[in-house]
This record gives C-alpha cells, structure tokens and sequence, in this order.
C-alpha cells in the first residue's frame, strides 16, 4: 500500500506539473485550452469551467492538455495553436518540460529550506557522533574548531581538509567551548567507504535560510544535469529504468522517509523534463523539430505527414516500454526467464 501511494504521489505531481505548463503556456498566449487531463484510461472524476475540460483518469501514467487546433478540422479557427506565431507555439511546446524542471528546483528548495536545512560553512560542530575519536575525545555539538595543528580554521570546508586528508594520524584540536579555548588530541580514524580520514563530527546545519537554500537546490540541479551529461557523453553508465521499475524504486525509497522521496521525485522530474526535449516524435521535442523545420522552409509540414510520423514515434515509443518493463520484471525477480 505504501508504494501504491508513494507511487501515485510522485507520478501525479510529476504529471500535473508537466501539464500545468502546456495549460499555463497556452492560456498566456492566447490559445484556446479545450481539456485538461491528468491521467489516461476512464474517467475518475471531471468536470467544467470557462469552457474547459478538466479531468482526473483512472491511469497515472500521463495526462495530456488539449488545445484549439490540434485536429484538422480546428486549424482554421480564430486562437488556435496553429494561428499562433513559431515562438509562440514552441514556448507552449516547450513549457511542459521548462516546468519539470522548475518543480525540481522547487522540491530541492523546500527540502533544503523547510526540512533539512543547509550546512553552515563556519567551523561550528553540529553533532558528535556515537562511538566515533570525536566522541570519545570529549568534543560536543555546538563546539567551535578554531585550530587544527596550530593553523587557524574558520570554514567547515577548511576543518574537512585538515581532517580528510590525515587518516590514522593523531592531530590536535583548539576549540572554543562556552568561551572557553580547550585542547584535544584525536587520532583520526580512515573511512571504509572512501579511505578519507574522519573522526565523528557533523557541520552545524540551519533551516530557513533563504539565499543558502536556494543556493544549494542550485547546486543540487547542477550536480544531477552534470550526471546526466556523463550518461549521455558515455562516461557514465545508462541503467535505463521503466515504469515497473520506477514503482519499485519509489516504494523502496520512500521507506526510508519523505525527504528521500522529495528527493527522487525532483531527479525523475528532471529526467522526464530532459527526456521530454529530445527530438523524438510523439515527444514534445519531436513537435519542436517540425516547428524548426517550419521556421526554416517557411511553411509548416504537411499535418497527415506529421501525424504519420508522430504515430510511428508513438509506437515505437510504446514498444520501448515494454522492452524496459519487461527486462524491469527480469531484473526484480518479478517474471523468471
């Protein structure tokens, strides 16, 4: 049950999200919206406003936002998509994976500024970890590293340095406590996992802070699209994932807490924005490259043409996700060879 819910929260906000920017884009540039959908399949539940559509479907695996013009009968008529200038429909295009994207950076912020809070980079210590040098030296949270071996520290970044680097050395400590300068002498332990020194101690971490937090989500954005740059460059490896797959990894992870969770939604969220922006028919970035090709030739493609070859995307589209989710059911142990 857990990973049914956790499953249908992180899809339904990712969906929402992704149509909400169609939705958004369209009502800005004046394009008339006819339905708004989250999820395919029979409907849950629906209804009208302003002459709009809105519905919530039994499936939640997509969702779509219909507009003015997307059929050959409606192309013609006044605030249509296909009345609209070039930039105007490829902002509207565009806009789904854009607010992906947003919804990422916004989920790191609320992580960072509401529940975890960021890093201090000043030399304060934050905790002291059981059974760990720090601890058994006497250090307390709330401790200030001033001095390691006699060299003045006043980042978190400078203390980590000292320490990292000096795996099975003894070093000494200057730290202010209640105003008072004490000294200890601590033999730095080597990490298992990275063979770094380490001796138990945590950086002070504080929440609502705007700028710090909003900085961090930036950093945090960056270091997930540098990831996916080295997939796509080949320097990482692709473990590619389906829908099968991305259900047992939102209910394995949401069992270790909703940060987590928050967390793996804003990495899928990316994902699907950047996947969303490839050229690829039935993509959204597969309708950006017929709108390039219209810009460049000067009038669009043929609309049956286009409609062929965004079927043919769909379907080999479809024919991927089964391969994925049936090699996600080998990997599980869900269905045996």
């Amino acid at each position: 049950m857990q990973t049914f819910i956790a499953s249908i929260f992180v899809f339904g906000f990712l969906i929402l999200a992704h149509e909400l920017g169609h939705y958004l884009a369209a009502r800005l540039s004046g394009i008339k919206v006819l339905e708004l959908a989250i999820g395919f399949g029979p409907k849950i539940i629906g209804w009208r406003k302003n002459e709009i559509n809105y519905s919530l479907r039994l499936f939640p695996l997509g969702g779509f936002c219909r507009m003015l013009g997307e059929s050959h009968e409606e192309v013609d008529q006044p605030d249509s998509f296909t009345r609209k200038p070039i930039l105007q429909r490829a902002a509207v295009l565009a806009a789904g994976a854009g607010m992906n994207l947003i919804l990422a950076l916004i989920v790191f912020f609320v992580i960072f500024f509401f529940m975890v809070g960021v890093v201090q980079d000043d030399s304060r210590l934050g905790s002291v970890l059981s059974g760990t040098p720090a601890e058994a030296a006497g250090l307390q949270a709330g401790d200030e590293i001033t001095a390691i071996n006699g060299e003045s520290v006043t980042r978190w970044t400078e203390v980590v340095g000292a320490i990292s680097g000096r795996p099975g050395e003894e070093i000494s400590l200057t730290v202010k406590r209640n105003g008072e300068i004490k000294q200890f002498n601590i033999v730095v332990a080597r990490s298992p996992e990275t063979g770094r020194g380490m001796i138990g101690i945590t950086a002070m971490v504080q929440k609502y802070k705007f700028a710090a937090s909003l900085q961090s989500s930036m950093r945090q954005f960056r270091m997930v699209l540098f990831s996916v740059y080295q997939v796509v460059t080949g320097r990482a490896p692709l473990d590619v994932a389906g829908p099968v797959g991305i259900i047992i990894v939102v209910g394995e992870v949401a069992q270790t807490g909703f940060v987590n969770l928050l967390s793996l939604t804003a990495l899928i969220s990316i994902s699907l924005g950047l996947i969303n922006l490839l050229p690829v028919p039935a993509l959204d970035g597969g309708r950006l490259l017929f709108l390039a090709i219209e810009g460049l030739r000067g009038r669009p493609v043929d609309p049956e043409k286009e409609g062929f070859i965004h079927f043919i995307g769909f379907a080999l589209l479809i024919l991927l996700i089964l391969l994925v989710t049936y090699n996600d059911l080998i990997r599980w142990d869900i269905l045996r060879r």
